[in-house]
């Protein structure tokens, strides 16, 4: 199963890579939406420097855990990678935060149930959690071997999660895949080491610099990442947050994104593109998005000199059996903007 997350561009990416070029030895490539990396990964093979930006801790965990090389994650203190899988894999469910919140036992607790997750397994995501804070707190797991093991535990998540496509609600009735025994899996890792830094920021406050090539991958509808994918979040923060309603949302709205708001989208486009320092840009977008491609292409046009690529033309996103019954195809655009330094310097004049 691939990783369900909307807007991700792991269909896209071979496409989106033939305007990665190869690195010159300047500046880095900045994936400032990153989600789950597939863009960045390429980028990385590609031989760029890498830097991750995402508003959600979640989206920067799984992201950079496919940068980590074999000489980063040795699990010393663990007789090894596959040792400390194996070990995680056989600890005994506890009945903890995702337990009570995100399984039928939440009926008993809190009046309401929520099925995400069969017991047994939401159970067992305790167990792994807790396991893998307690191997940092005595420093048995350095901090990338830990985003690892986190990374892999979202990855079994997903796998055994009783959704539809997001996490921003669950199935009335359960899915095959809801009765599978959550597992990690060991991934491969790479053979070589990637210069990689992360942040988890609002985009508008990156700093970057006019070598970089920035790729900005904002969401294109209504839906906010930060409530879609509220669980995925608390299991990479390891926090028990106050949630609330039928889903169990944590509290999200602080990191409501400008972009998903109809009327507000193209204004936030135009502000973040003027705003970065970079003189190439690489925006991807959609034609069953907020803003029109021509209105887009038009406002870009006032920034810079801009080409429009058709990436592809893919099945749209398909929640539920409605959508895809009635499902059509999407057709997705990249927008190279290009910008001399003089440009660069008359827009922050």
């Amino acid at each position: 199963m691939s990783f369900r997350y909307i807007g991700s561009k792991a269909r896209l990416v071979d496409r989106i890579g033939e305007w990665i070029e190869l690195w010159n030895g300047e500046g880095r490539f900045v994936d400032a939406f990153c989600g789950t990396g597939a863009v960045a990964a390429a980028a990385a093979a590609a031989g760029w420097p890498i830097h991750l930006n995402d508003h959600l801790i979640c989206a920067t965990t799984m992201a950079s855990a496919r940068l980590i090389a074999r000489e980063q994650a040795l699990f010393k203190a663990l007789g090894g990678y596959d040792a400390a899988v194996r070990h995680l894999n056989e600890l005994p469910p506890i009945k903890g935060f995702i337990w009570r919140e995100y399984s039928p036992a939440s009926a008993e607790h809190l009046g309401i149930e929520r099925r995400y997750f069969r017991e047994a397994n939401a159970g067992r995501i305790d167990a792994i959690r807790s396991q893998i804070k307690i191997w940092r707190g005595e420093k048995r797991l350095s901090e990338v071997e830990g985003r690892l093991l986190i990374a892999d535990l979202l990855s079994a998540v997903n796998r055994v999660a009783n959704i539809a496509g997001t996490f921003g609600c669950f199935m009335a009735k359960w899915t095959s895949q809801a009765d599978e025994l959550l597992n990690l899996r060991p991934r491969e890792l790479l053979d070589q080491v990637v210069d990689v830094t992360i942040t988890t920021m609002p985009v508008a406050e990156l700093e970057v610099d006019p070598h970089d090539l920035v790729y900005l991958d904002p969401p294109y509808t209504k839906r906010q990442y930060a409530s879609y994918y509220h669980i995925l979040e608390t299991i990479a923060v390891g926090d028990s947050p106050e949630v609330e309603g039928v889903s169990g949302l944590r509290p999200w709205k602080d990191r409501a994104s400008e972009f998903c708001y109809k009327t507000r989208a193209l204004a936030a486009i135009d502000a973040l593109v003027r705003g970065l320092a970079a003189r190439r840009v690489l925006l991807s977008y959609s034609d069953e998005a907020h803003v029109p491609i021509n209105q887009l292409r038009a406002a870009l046009n006032k920034i810079a000199q801009v080409r429009t690529h058709v990436i592809k033309t893919i099945g749209r996103y398909q929640p539920n059996r409605p959508a895809d019954e009635a499902a059509t195809e999407v057709r997705e655009y990249l927008f190279e903007i290009d910008r001399t330094v003089a440009a660069l310097q008359s827009l922050s004049a």
